[in-house]
Order: structure tokens, then sequence, then C-alpha cells
């Protein structure tokens, strides 16, 4: 069997049904907790309300993928903020383990940012614009 072949095959393993999805639906969530206990150290805001998150998959196996970035591509921290998501994830009853990609493309930028997010870092949020100014 070729790559091609292989892949597609586990693809079609990775369906999930309406029951699959019905049973991970909550850990989801849980997992998403989890990801909201790691922080940048340098900023006061979690790495998924900061927008570093870019892909969260649960398998059928409850195998979590993550795709994820930082804020910068020379982040010295990085080792211990990837170490730390690992950890947070793989803690959440129910997941088997975690695997991360770590990508910089496309590059992180502050319009990732949720909500909470701004408020935390002082942005006024104008909810008729798709701008936002810092308050001084």
């Amino acid at each position: 069997m070729g790559l091609f072949e292989k892949k597609e095959k586990e693809a079609v393993e990775e369906v999930l049904t309406a029951e699959d999805i019905k049973e991970i639906a909550p850990l989801y969530e849980k997992v998403i907790l989890a990801l909201k206990q790691v922080y940048d150290p340098e900023i006061p805001v979690n790495i998924y309300d900061l927008g570093l998150i870019y892909e969260l998959n649960i398998r059928k196996s409850r195998q979590v993928y993550i795709k994820m970035t930082f804020t910068a591509p020379n982040c010295p921290m990085a080792d211990e903020v990837m170490a730390d998501v690992k950890s947070n994830v793989e803690d959440v009853p129910g997941v088997t383990g975690c695997e991360i990609d770590l990508v910089f493309e496309p590059a992180w930028d502050q319009s990732m940012l949720s909500d909470e997010a701004r408020v935390i870092l002082g942005y006024d949020i104008d909810f008729d614009d798709d701008d936002v100014e810092v308050v001084k």
C-alpha cells in the first residue's frame, strides 16, 4: 500500500459518526478549558484567547491534535509553553494523547485576539467597526 492509499485509509477511518461527535463534544470543551490554563509568560492572557490555537481536533481514539503558533517565531519560552499545552491537555480525563504542530503561517496578529483578551489588554472594542483602538 502506497503512502497516498495509507493516508486515504486513515482519513476514512477517522470519519466521525453523530454518536462519536456527541461523545467527544464534552471532551472538546474540557480540552479548551485546559488550554485556557496555559499563559504566554510575557502576556497576561491565556494562549486560547490570544488566538494561538489555529486548529483543535479530537480523533475517535481521543487523541488530540493541535495546530498552534506563537506571537513571534523567536519566542524564548516556546518549549515551555508547548510542554504546558501537552501536559494540560493530556491531563484531561478521557484524552489518550496530544500531538502538537507548531506553525508560523499564517503569521499571528492582533486580529486573532478574542474579545476577552482585548478587554484584558485594554483595547477598546468598537462593535460598529472592525477597528480596535487602544484605550489610553
